[in-house]
């Protein structure tokens, strides 16, 4: 039931509907993930449902050129995230704070210097993804998260390559003024 290509998958879904799982099987463990780091927990899971839902409905616009729909489905991921954005730095900053608190050092002293250079660094880092335009961000997440080719971006956000090599320069730019700005170049 789940062989073939996801444009097999997506193609056979269209004459027996039940079929579209497979789709869900291959790619709701990455998709949930990558909502996850971008909105939460609480809010993932209600998101993957509906990126399964808009991509269950949309199934019949699928390029079945393309054997792999994983980009689809972070482009439709990417688009729901659109109204989510607004949380998305407090997220992050969430995130550093737990990372920070996990991180193992011997030292208590050098523990507790870890953590709040760690918590600063991250606030830091935090905020400056959380102010770059959203195209920036998105292909920036999409490149460093999950590891999306070029290619897999640009299918993702809809763009041609060149514009996911640009925006990906301007988030680079933008975070290299951070560290110049925090006194961390080298």
């Amino acid at each position: 039931m789940g062989a073939g290509s996801d444009a097999d998958v997506i193609e056979a879904s269209l004459r027996e509907p039940g079929r579209f799982g497979a789709l869900f099987d291959r790619h709701a463990t990455v998709l949930y993930r990558y909502l996850v780091r971008r909105v939460g927990a609480d809010d993932a899971e209600a998101l993957l449902g509906e990126v399964f839902s808009v991509a269950f409905e949309k199934r019949a616009t699928y390029d079945c050129e393309r054997p792999n729909a994983r980009p689809w489905l972070y482009g439709i991921a990417t688009n729901l995230l659109a109204r989510h954005r607004r949380s998305e730095a407090r997220r992050m900053h969430a995130t550093a704070r737990q990372l920070a608190r996990t991180a193992p050092v011997d030292d208590p002293a050098d523990h507790v210097v870890a953590m709040l250079d760690a918590e600063s660094l991250w606030r830091q880092v935090a905020s400056a993804v959380g102010e770059l335009p959203a195209e920036e961000r998105d292909a920036l997440l999409l490149y460093v998260w999950e590891e999306l080719s070029y290619e897999e971006i640009a299918t993702a956000l809809d763009v041609p390559v060149g514009t996911v090599r640009s925006r990906l320069n301007r988030a680079r730019v933008s975070l290299r003024e951070l560290r110049a700005s925090s006194g961390r170049e080298e």
